[in-house]
């Protein structure tokens, strides 16, 4: 618990760009990542596997930031690896924002 409350804290201390764009190539990149990497773990589909489901319904109570602090930092004690070697805070917002927004029924594109 202290853990996920010192990442909490240095997310809001630390500049995120919340609200610029991704190029198009970095999306698709991170759509890919997405599939291939993150669902070797959360499902194919990412409805649950070795992790926890990675859709709009079960991600509906958690924030971007939250979500981005555990991308970037995995989850200690957990399989959940961190990601900070290959995404920056602006791409691990992006990838929490696109799994908050998606339908949630197994049919995203990859």
């Amino acid at each position: 618990m202290a853990s996920r409350s010192w990442m909490l804290l240095a997310l809001a201390l630390c500049p995120c760009v919340a609200n610029a764009e991704l190029p198009a190539e970095r999306q698709a990149e991170l759509r890919h990542m997405l599939a291939h990497d993150c669902g070797s773990c959360h499902g194919l589909r990412l409805t649950g596997g070795l992790g926890p489901a990675l859709t709009a319904t079960t991600l509906a109570g958690k924030g971007s930031l939250e979500l981005a602090a555990i991308i970037r930092h995995g989850l200690p004690g957990t399989p959940m690896p961190p990601w900070k070697a290959l995404l920056n805070d602006e791409e691990a917002r992006w990838l929490a924002d696109f799994m908050k927004s998606e339908s949630g029924d197994g049919s995203r594109a990859p």
